[in-house]
This record gives structure tokens, C-alpha cells and sequence, in this order.
């Protein structure tokens, strides 16, 4: 199949130039060539015509000189014969001379006549030739004879006789002078008519030469602006197509309208397009499964997804609907799936919007984390205890959303969560199989965080977060201590603290309650059990359903039965997960 390419293009607009400028080439040297030939006949025919009329004049003219100086020879006292023979054959060669000059006039007109490539008034010259014959022939047969008259009375010494003779003679001659001005008259109208067919043509010419130029040149220039923009339009689309595409926008494919090589660069740039639209959708597909800041990084940063991890700090939350069993057993699986999908999607909303990586769902629970390269190290616990005071929040929506979900009154319990914050050591990186790769963080952070979600349930609290988290996060959230714990499958005991609010957002009751809670807490490590137990209760007089302030009190009755050891430092250690 034959496909113009750019190099077919360039080089057609340059052979039509050729073409058009070849044409216009041609027309013009028709146009010179016709003027050529006119001026040529005007040259060669007309002029010379006109010549030979003058100069048979001319030699009329010698003929009567001579013929005078026949006489003059004769009518001497002594006639000078020899005189007068040379005067007789230079009459008689005048004679001939016009006689000739006379014929090639004839044969010029005649061939002007004849000439059917040049425009001419024939009728006219025909009447001009007929006039030179009957001229000529008239006169040269009057004078002839009266020549012949005149030379037989000078013989005869007739001198009478011949002045007689002269005068019609000169008469004669005189009419033929008048018929040959009248010729040349006519002749010369001939020449000026044929002078300004010759200057019209020339300047048709000229103006046809100017039309077929700016014709050409305007041809010439449309067809290149026709090729030239079939060439450079798909280069624009192609260049809006490429900066639509850097945008982001997959959906304006451009429109082929060649089948040059720019054609085909349109053509593989729509399949790219279209590769590029179906990597897009399967990207957002898979961004419901895989965090798509995890496949941008490992794009940005290949080291991410090696397989043999890399070890950083980050800040691991996690998450639990509490009293799930129960829930599962009040409702239909259909039922369950869309309060899990809606649960999950409730609570995984702050995580996204605190720029958190969602690792994965493990039922019930939310896995995330915050850390290099995906946030800034030192904003990673901030962002992570902000997520964790929306989750909370979330939760009195959840409990009116879940019934209303269901068509129901109300479900079966009354659904909280349980949030575990942690920040520390993790190894980071692609961890799997040869058949599949996740890149996920596990390590003493990760434990950490799952361990403190679950003590919720020993204290009775929505949110424990580590030390090392409060640390980091700094004062972006009220918090209060509540203990110091050693979780399950640890053997140093570090503070753990509950998430109150956001920083300045605590009410004077929940302000209160803290003191209470902190002087009771410093009172219990002290095994100060009146004074601890004092403490907790003025907390409980404030929110009595307070649930690290009842899980201590339960305490301080066990160690007042059975004291703790003598170096005991007021920690806790969870002796299951």
C-alpha cells in the first residue's frame, strides 16, 4: 500500500514548483514567441515592402533623370552619341529596377497574405497588391511607349516634337509618382497596423506572463500551505496530545488524518495512550488493594523494592472493631460484609487523609503506618495520632450509619474500636513468596502497636499509644499516661498513653479527670493504695464508666491481698496478646 512519507511530501512540493515554474516558463516563451514572429514579419515583410515601393519611386525618379539626360545628349549642337548610349542603358536599367522592386514588393505582401500564423488585414494588402501590378504594368507600358516615341523623334532631330512628347512623358510620371505615394501611403497604414499588433500582443503578453506568474506563484503556494499544513497540523495535535497527556488527562486520543510516518507516530502515540488509560485504570483498580504510593515509590525510588528490607523508624496504628464476634453472629453474612466494607472504609479515611500507607486488612483490623519515604520522619507520629482522634471520632457516625445500612432499629451490639499506636524500629520492604511480594513493615513497632490495641481491652480504653510515639508527635494531642506496661512477648516496660483529644479541645471535666487520674497514678506507683485509691475515685465521681481508673482500682485490691515485690517499679506485664 503506498503511503506518502514527509520525504514524498517535501520533495512533491518542490516538483510541483518545478511544474508550475516549467508551465509558467513555457507560457511565457509561447507569449515571447509569437511576439518574435510578428516582429519578425514586421521586420522582414512589412518594412522591406514598404522599401522596395520607395525605392521603385526612387527609380522612376533615376528613369526620368535619365531619359532628360537622353535628350541633352541629342539636342547638342554635336550630338554626344556615346553619351547618350550610356544614358539609354541607364534609362533601361531604371526601367528594369522598377519593374523589379515592384515584384518584391508584390511577393512580400503576397507572402504576407500567405502567412495564416500572423494576424493581418489581407483584403487590404490584396487591394495594395493589385495596385502595384496595375500601376507598374499601366505606367510601364505608357512610357514604354512613349519612350520609344521620344527616342525615335531625337533620332529624327524633332526637337518640338520631343519637348511635346517630355511633357506627357513627365505627366506619366508623375501619375505614377502619385499612384506609388498613395501605394505607400496604404503600405505604411499596413505597418502601423501590423506595429500595434505587434505592441498589443507584446503587452498581452507581458500581462499574461504577470496573470500565469502570480497564478503559478499563487498555486504554487497553495499547494504547498495544503501538503505543508497536512505535515505540520498532526504535529500540533501530536504536541497538544503530548502536553494533555503530561497533564494527566488519557482521555483526548488524537485523530489521524495521514499515513506518513507523522501518521504513524499518531497512530503509535493513541495505542500508547490507550496502554497508558488501561495502566491507569488497573491502577486505581489495584489502589483498592495496594496503596498506590507504594508502586509510585518503588517507581521513584527502586530500592524500595528490594527484597532484602531496609531498616528505618516509622509509626505503626492499628486498629479493631470491638465486640465483632458478637456482631457476627446477630446478622447475615450479606449483612456482615456490608457493615466490614463499611466499617473499614469509614476508618480508613483518616488514615488516607493523614497520608498513611493502609499495609492490609486482617478481617476486623486495620493495619497502617507513617514514615519515610511516603511522610517526613518527624511529622510521621503527629499524623498517626491525628488519624487515630478522627478514627474516634468516626465512631458515634459509624453507630447511626451501621443500623441505617441494615434497614434496621438497631444491630445486635454497640460497635467501638480499639487503637494501638506505636513508633519504633521496623524492617521495611518487599517481604513474600516467589509467587507473591507485599511491601509491608514488621518488627518491635509493629508487635508493639498490635499488643497496645489489644490492652485497650485491659483498660478499657479506645487508644493507647507508645512512648515513643508521644514523643514524637509532640503537643498535637491531649493525652494522659496510664501506665507502664510490658506487653506480651517483651521484657522492658515503657509508658503507655491514652489519646484524650485534640490539643486545646479537652473540656474542664476532662481536664480534671486527668489530674485525678495522674495523682492516683503516681500514688499507685508509690504503693500509696489509700491515697491512690482516693484519687481514682474522685476520677470515677467525674466519668464514672472511666476505664483505666476501674482496671487500677481492681489492682490496688489484688496487691493490698498480695504486695507486689519490693523492687517493683509500678509496671504491668500483659501475660497474653
Amino acid at each position: 500500500m503506498f503511503r506518502p512519507s514527509i520525504r514524498r511530501k517535501i520533495v512533491g512540493i518542490a516538483v510541483g514548483l518545478i511544474v508550475l515554474m516549467v508551465l509558467t516558463s513555457a507560457v511565457s516563451a509561447f507569449m515571447a514567441g509569437t511576439v518574435g514572429h510578428l516582429l519578425d514579419e514586421l521586420n522582414d515583410r512589412y518594412f522591406p515592402a514598404y522599401d522596395h515601393l520607395a525605392r521603385a519611386n526612387i527609380k522612376s525618379l533615376e528613369r526620368a533623370i535619365a531619359l532628360r539626360r537622353m535628350m541633352i545628349a541629342k539636342m547638342q549642337p554635336e550630338p554626344d552619341e556615346a553619351g547618350y548610349a550610356a544614358r539609354l542603358k541607364a534609362y533601361r536599367e531604371a526601367d528594369t529596377e522598377v519593374e523589379r522592386e515592384g515584384q518584391e514588393a508584390r511577393k512580400l505582401i503576397n507572402a504576407i497574405i500567405d502567412d495564416p500564423t500572423t494576424p493581418s488585414d489581407n483584403a487590404a494588402l490584396g487591394r495594395i497588391d493589385d495596385r502595384i501590378e496595375n500601376a507598374i504594368d499601366e505606367a510601364r507600358k505608357q512610357l514604354s511607349e512613349q519612350s520609344a516615341q521620344l527616342l525615335r523623334q531625337l533620332d529624327a532631330k524633332d526637337f518640338a516634337a520631343v519637348r511635346e512628347t517630355l511633357e506627357r512623358v513627365d505627366a506619366m510620371r508623375d501619375e505614377f509618382t502619385q499612384r506609388i505615394d498613395a501605394i505607400r501611403a496604404d503600405m505604411l497604414k499596413q505597418v502601423y497596423a501590423s506595429s500595434s499588433v505587434v505592441i498589443r500582443n507584446q503587452r498581452r503578453a507581458m500581462l499574461i506572463s504577470v496573470i500565469v506568474t502570480a497564478l503559478a506563484a499563487t498555486i504554487g503556494l497553495g499547494f504547498a500551505l495544503v501538503v505543508s499544513s497536512g505535515i505540520t497540523r498532526p504535529v500540533r495535535q501530536l504536541l497538544e496530545g503530548t502536553r494533555h497527556v503530561e497533564a494527566g488527562d488519557l482521555d483526548r486520543p488524537i485523530s489521524v488524518s495521514t499515513a506518513d510516518e507523522i501518521g504513524q507516530l499518531s497512530l503509535a502515540f493513541n495505542r500508547m495512550v490507550e496502554r497508558l488509560r488501561r495502566n491507569e485504570q488497573i491502577r486505581e483498580t489495584f489502589g483498592r488493594y495496594f496503596d498506590p504510593r507504594i508502586v509510585e515509590g518503588m517507581i521513584d525510588n527502586p530500592a524500595l523494592s528490594t527484597t532484602q528490607g531496609q531498616r528505618c523508624v516509622m509509626t505503626v496504628l492499628f486498629c479493631d472493631l470491638r465486640g465483632f464476634s458478637a456482631l457476627s453472629e446477630g446478622v447475615t453474612p450479606q449483612g456482615l460484609v456490608k457493615i466490614i466494607n463499611h466499617y473499614l472504609t469509614t476508618m480508613s479515611s483518616p488514615v488516607r487523609v493523614h497520608r498513611g500507607i493502609l499495609d492490609k486488612y486482617i478481617g476486623d483490623a486495620i493495619m497502617a503506618y507513617w514514615g519515610p519515604p511516603f511522610v517526613e520522619a518527624a511529622e510521621q507520629a503527629e499524623l498517626a495520632c491525628r488519624a487515630a482522634v478522627d478514627m474516634i471520632d468516626a465512631v458515634a457516625t459509624l453507630r447511626r450509619e451501621l443500623p441505617e445500612l441494615l434497614d434496621v432499629r438497631a444491630i445486635p451490639m454497640q460497635c467501638d474500636v480499639r487503637i494501638g499506636v506505636a513508633t519504633g524500629d521496623v524492617l521495611a520492604g518487599s517481604i513474600g513468596s516467589a509467587f507473591m511480594m507485599s511491601y509491608t513493615v514488621m518488627g518491635d513497632a509493629v508487635n508493639l502497636a498490635s499488643r497496645l490495641e489489644a490492652a485497650n481491652k485491659e483498660y478499657g480504653t479506645r487508644s493507647l499509644v507508645s512512648e515513643g510515639a508521644i514523643a514524637t508527635a509532640g503537643a498535637s494531642v491531649e493525652v494522659r499516661e496510664v501506665d507502664r506496661l510490658i506487653v506480651f512477648g517483651q521484657t522492658r516496660p515503657q509508658a503507655v498513653f491514652e489519646i484524650l483529644g485534640r490539643t486545646g479541645a479537652l473540656t474542664p471535666a476532662q481536664m480534671t479527670l486527668r489530674e485525678h487520674y495522674a495523682r492516683g497514678l503516681a500514688a499507685y506507683r508509690k504503693q500509696q493504695w489509700d491515697e491512690a485509691r482516693k484519687a481514682f475515685g474522685a476520677a470515677l465521681e467525674i466519668a464514672a464508666d472511666d476505664g483505666p481508673s476501674l482496671t487500677l482500682l481492681k489492682r490496688i485490691d489484688v496487691f493490698e491481698r498480695k504486695p507486689p515485690p519490693a523492687d517493683w517499679d509500678g509496671s504491668w506485664t500483659m501475660e497474653h496478646k
